[in-house]
């Protein structure tokens, strides 16, 4: 009986019970689960004459508990380090390069039951000489 159940896979009448989509296989109508990654804040750095800059230190700091996240910008000027990991509370993001500083801007986040989404989605920030 178990080769008979076996072959008719999990569409099986078993006790007058059916028994549906037990099989772990591939399959189209199966999803990834996308709580799974971490939204990012887009954060793009500029320099006081209008250029992206590299190698900028972006630091945001949840407001409430004090807790930050930093990442470097790449060759565009631009860093997704920051993430939902620090909401829901609002952030104060912040970058450095040199002895060059941005004003810092906040950013709240709207949740829903699975993720946390910056709000605005993503900033420019640009360094005051």
């Amino acid at each position: 009986m178990g080769k008979r159940l076996k072959r008719l896979g999990c569409l099986g009448l078993l006790a007058g019970v059916l028994v549906t989509g037990c099989d772990e296989a591939p399959s189209a109508n199966r999803h990834e689960d996308s709580c799974a990654e971490p939204l990012s804040l887009r954060v793009e750095v500029m320099s006081s004459d209008g250029a992206y800059v590299q190698g900028a230190s972006v630091t945001a700091t949840n407001m409430e508990s004090n807790v930050s996240i930093t990442g470097m910008t790449d060759d565009r000027g631009v860093t997704t380090a920051i993430n939902e990991t620090l909401a829901p509370s609002p952030i104060r993001v912040v970058a450095t390069a040199g002895s060059h500083v941005t004003h810092a801007e906040r950013v709240e986040w709207t949740c829903d039951g699975c993720h946390c989404t910056p709000v605005p989605g993503s900033l420019t920030l640009k360094l005051q000489d």
